[in-house]
């Protein structure tokens, strides 16, 4: 396959701000493809300052926008001036995919809809990022991936224990799944193009990434299901939850197949006579006493370190996971083995890692990563 991407030769316009639809175009910029990032006057996209501001982790550069921007040229360009406006347009009559999650009035003023452009150039992949959708009351509504993704799909509150405060959303945390969801969109335009030899318009919103994401809850819900009350933990079940072990880790188990797998985990406790136990040897019995159930696993797990329950689980075949600190979770070499994080040598940083895109084509190596524009630094070379 090529050695410059899968993707080299693709001209993609990121006329985008903040992080979803500008992170679905770093993912085609990973596989090779030319981004040219718009900018507006006078400071550009606010996502270069983010990581400055005081809640957020200081750090001495700009690592939101080397994350979310690295391989891609920038230009500044006035839209609401008629010269700024037809210098896109010239970059887009000879553009493959153009990505925006402008308002739907800023592109209605700014004439950038898909009907203003899908007759400039017939063979473009228009791709649109929204926050609530393109129909209904709050169609044209600013928001955030904490608001549309985490809050308004229900998350927020799925995920909290009875009478805990909703849990805030981390930077960014909806805004990269819905990219890796736009990203597929894109694609299956350019493949309807391969086919058709015409463009088309693709998009996702980041309500409807949310929704997806808290799928099952919502397709009870919609299917009228009787939802069991919440603990202080969040859930009921005694197999599915987190256990502390005796030199202060959390261990997270799940078995979600307990008529084979219940009696492996008494067997990793060293408690085979459990299995048999008629409290805890059917679904119903464990049900009924799940304080009890709970109870048992956790002053065993608690007698011994992270480092002999790893062994027992993998003796056994336990699915289970650490619950590891931000510390702990840089560090595991499973990152690296996986190709989760990757080396990017950052000039006048040196070499250090970056967040690698979730996708991976077999013998197509992605681009190596390359440091985030300047403000307006290639205007003049791309105009």
């Amino acid at each position: 396959m090529d050695s410059e991407g899968l993707l080299a030769g693709l001209r993609v316009i990121d006329c985008a701000t903040w992080v979803a639809a500008p992170a679905d175009a770093t993912i085609l910029s990973d596989f090779g493809a030319d981004v040219i990032k718009i900018e507006r006057p006078p400071d550009g996209d606010l996502w270069r300052s983010f990581s400055s501001q005081p809640d957020y982790s200081a750090c001495e550069f700009q690592y939101t926008w080397a994350l979310t921007n690295r391989n891609k040229r920038s230009i500044v360009l006035d839209l609401s001036r008629e010269g700024g406006r037809d210098a896109l347009l010239r970059l887009i009559a000879n553009a493959d995919v153009f990505v925006t999650n402008f308002q739907i009035s800023l592109l209605k003023k700014f004439r950038l809809t898909w009907a203003h452009l899908r007759t400039l150039n017939r063979r473009l992949i228009y791709a649109l990022m929204t926050g609530y959708g393109e129909k209904g009351q709050e169609a044209n509504a600013p928001t955030y991936d904490g608001f549309a993704y985490w809050a308004r799909s229900g998350l927020m509150r799925s995920v909290t224990a009875r009478d805990g405060a909703p849990a805030a959303a981390q930077p960014a945390m909806g805004d990269h799944p819905a990219a890796a969801t736009l990203f597929g969109a894109i694609m299956l335009g350019l493949y309807d193009r391969e086919r058709t030899g015409c463009g088309c318009k693709v998009g996702t919103s980041l309500i409807a990434t949310g929704v997806w994401a808290n799928g099952v809850d919502i397709q009870a819900k919609l299917c009228g299901a009787k939802f069991p009350e919440r603990t202080a933990s969040g859930r009921q079940n005694p197999l599915v939850g987190g256990y502390s072990s005796s030199d202060g880790h959390t261990m997270i188990i799940a078995l979600l197949d307990p008529k084979r797998e219940f009696s492996r985990l008494c067997a990793a406790l060293g408690e085979t006579e459990l299995a048999i136990n008629p409290m805890f040897a059917t679904t119903a019995a464990r049900k009924q006493n799940a304080a009890e159930l709970r109870a048992l696993p956790g002053s065993e797990f608690e007698s011994k370190p992270l480092s002999h329950w790893r062994e027992r689980f993998c003796e056994h075949d336990i699915k289970w996971s650490t619950l590891p600190t931000l510390d702990e979770a840089v560090r595991d070499p499973q990152m690296r083995d996986s190709g989760a994080i990757i080396e990017f040598d950052y000039q006048g940083y040196g070499l250090f890692e970056t967040i690698n895109s979730p996708i991976f084509i077999e013998e197509s190596k992605k681009v190596a990563p390359r440091v985030p524009p300047d403000y307006g630094e290639h205007t003049r070379e791309i105009l």
